[in-house]
């Protein structure tokens, strides 16, 4: 997500100044916004507390899939599906006094399930990957902030397999669209993941690249981030619950991973469902998190309960010369799958969201690990301290699935 302050340094830039002249920075004041299924939550966020405030919500046509504000804090845009026939891209204004969400113009109808989206850096154009069929569409934003008219895309040779991610370069000239593959079965093969790059232009994406090394097998990404001020880029790995940093020149990333890392802090215990998830690097270009998260049950009693696993954040500490990530820390969510999280802009507090409830064991008794939200005050260290835990007990089979904090 662009903070204020990664937003000042790219206006002063050659490259963006006159794509954000004009653009509103908004109140300062701070809102996170999460789904339950369908259920777009606005909570009003404290940093100095790390505390949240339940205020409203809006009704989108199916579940969150994910979402990304307008970079003037004025409008959140939300990707949603049923996984099965409903899928739509939807503007929703946020009301720049009390952060309220409301419907903002027409929502446009999606082809097929929508995974992960995000702005270009001016927010002048949507960009909506897609998992299945592996791809990525791009869509104007028009000047009032309403969803635009579809960008053809001629340049998209090959979506890869199983799209999770699209994100624009700080400089806003590349885009790379992250297919993490698919994991092997006992009736099917491997299906490799890669890292899809483009030259990106006005919306327009071309002059495809393909990272994949061992030609993909074995390397299952699903997650990036930038450096806000070094050539540097740290992505990912599910499926093998790793994380590699990549040195980029001219806005592409450059020959092998240079550092890899393991993201649990026992790699050999979590099993097949111990995956590594979100990745967000810190405002202040220091520290790197990743979200690692193992939903995998057994029987007890009648019941399927966590088997344990690592369900964490892991913090590295980050080399300012080389970009070398180390661990210092891997700090327990107090909750069951971490499937996203979120840092303030001023780094100092982070949200983490569980999707479901899940049975675990204590003893001779089955008790409920509820869906919610786990709340870090993130120490100058970069360290995680939890201040508070906030149930979710009303979502049934609806997922919380994204969350992201806008000022507005």
């Amino acid at each position: 997500m662009i903070t204020r302050r990664m937003f000042v340094s790219l206006a002063a830039s050659s490259v963006a100044a006159r794509a954000f002249a004009s653009v509103d920075l908004g109140s300062g004041r701070l809102a996170l916004y999460a789904n339950i299924g369908s259920t777009v939550l606005h909570y009003e966020v404290d940093v100095a507390k790390a505390e949240l405030t339940k205020k409203g919500s809006v009704t989108v046509p199916a579940g969150v899939q994910y979402g990304w504000p307008h970079v003037s804090g004025r409008c959140l845009y939300v990707a949603c599906s049923d996984w099965a026939k409903i899928h739509y891209l939807v503007a929703l204004r946020i009301d720049p006094q009390t952060g309220e969400l409301s419907k903002h113009g027409e929502q446009v109808p999606l082809p097929f399930r929508p995974i992960h989206m995000t702005t270009d850096v001016p927010s002048e154009n949507i960009l909506v990957a897609f998992n299945v069929p592996s791809g990525v569409r791009v869509f104007r934003v028009n000047h009032d902030l309403t969803i635009g008219r579809e960008v053809p895309q001629t340049g998209v040779k090959d979506g890869g397999i199983y799209a999770h991610q699209i994100k624009v370069t700080l400089d806003n000239r590349h885009a790379i669209l992250v297919t993490r593959g698919v994991s092997a079965t006992a009736k099917e093969p491997e299906q490799p993941g890669a890292l899809k790059i483009f030259d990106y232009d006005h919306g327009v994406l071309s002059n495809e690249a393909s990272i994949a090394p061992n030609g993909g097998f074995g390397f299952g990404p699903r997650h990036l981030d930038f450096h806000p001020t070094k050539p540097w880029v740290y992505v990912s790995l599910e499926r093998e619950s790793k994380m590699y940093m990549y040195r980029m020149e001219n806005g592409r990333i450059s020959g092998d991973a240079t550092y890899i890392r393991d993201t649990p802090s026992e790699p050999s215990k979590g099993g097949p469902r111990q995956l590594a998830g979100t990745i967000h690097v810190h405002p202040n270009g220091r520290f790197v998190y990743v979200a690692n998260r193992n939903d995998a049950t057994v029987d007890f009693n009648g019941k399927k309960v966590s088997a344990g696993g690592e369900n964490s954040i892991v913090v590295y500490s980050i080399d300012q010369t080389t970009g070398e990530p180390t661990a210092i820390q891997h700090a327990d969510t107090h909750k069951i799958y971490p499937r996203t999280f979120n840092i303030d802009p001023s780094g100092r507090m982070m949200a983490v969201q569980h999707i479901l409830p899940v049975n675990f064991r204590e003893g001779n008794d089955v008790r409920v690990a509820a869906a919610g939200m786990t709340i870090f005050r993130i120490g100058d260290d970069g360290k995680l301290t939890c201040v508070r835990v906030y149930d979710e007990q009303e979502n049934g089979d609806d997922q919380m699935f994204w969350g992201a904090m806008v000022r507005i």
